[in-house]
């Protein structure tokens, strides 16, 4: 088994955060290679995560994010188990990254459990069509419409986004990270993302249309 020294074990901290036991239990587990090292330190927070997700989280905290001066917003409800742990500064630091991550990438559910049935059913319909056109066989296509349909789902969900600030990891896997280290339950409840002049086209189109059927019926 290869010598742990003091500085790799500071440096695994210093690149995942966690503890200076789980560190060496980890370089322990992967001979010192540190990148496996840091692998194991993730499954194992995502494996914490799990055994937490089923206690209530009833606090937390509302918190904001706005950018480019002032045309996009950000409302984010993140819950912990205490009021303790959402005062602390890691936590309001999530709560800060999960906030700027939707203002960036724009996720239109929380996880792909919440995406509406009708959306996926129109777009697997879409894929159906283009994938028919290309002669496949039935079963081939039928695997590739899943393929996509997940890709799709797992695009606009927020959880299985990559996150903005480590595109390696998912924004689920960077709370999954969070909780291992904090110890408590996080989960996202709700977000509202608002953008300057969204939804102002539709709007104005819709009043046209009613100008128009109020002409018709004079």
């Amino acid at each position: 088994m290869a010598q742990i020294s003091a500085s790799l074990v500071k440096e695994l901290r210093e690149k995942t955060g966690a503890g200076m036991m789980d560190c060496k239990k980890a370089l322990k587990e992967t001979d010192g290679d540190l990148e496996k090292a840091v692998d194991f330190l993730r499954k194992k927070g995502l494996s914490d995560a799990a055994k937490k997700s089923d206690r209530i989280a009833a606090e937390g905290v509302v918190t904001s994010y706005i950018h480019a001066g002032g045309k996009i917003g950000v409302l984010l409800e993140l819950n912990s188990e205490t009021d303790f742990v959402a005062k602390n500064d890691e936590f309001q630091e999530l709560a800060k990254d999960i906030a700027m991550h939707i203002c960036a990438s724009n996720p239109k559910y929380i996880s792909p459990d919440e995406v509406d049935k009708d959306l996926i059913n129109a777009e697997k319909e879409i894929y159906e069509a283009k994938a028919k056109e290309s002669g496949k066989p039935d079963n081939i296509i039928e695997k590739i419409v899943d393929g996509q349909i997940k890709k799709f789902v797992n695009s606009i969900s927020l959880l299985t986004q990559p996150f903005v600030k480590n595109p390696d990891l998912t924004v689920e896997q960077h709370i999954a990270e969070k909780i291992a280290k904090i110890g408590e339950n996080i989960r996202v409840r709700r977000f509202c993302r608002y953008e300057l002049g969204e939804g102002l086209e539709k709007k104005e189109e819709n009043f046209a249309e009613e100008v128009m059927n109020q002409i018709k019926k004079s």
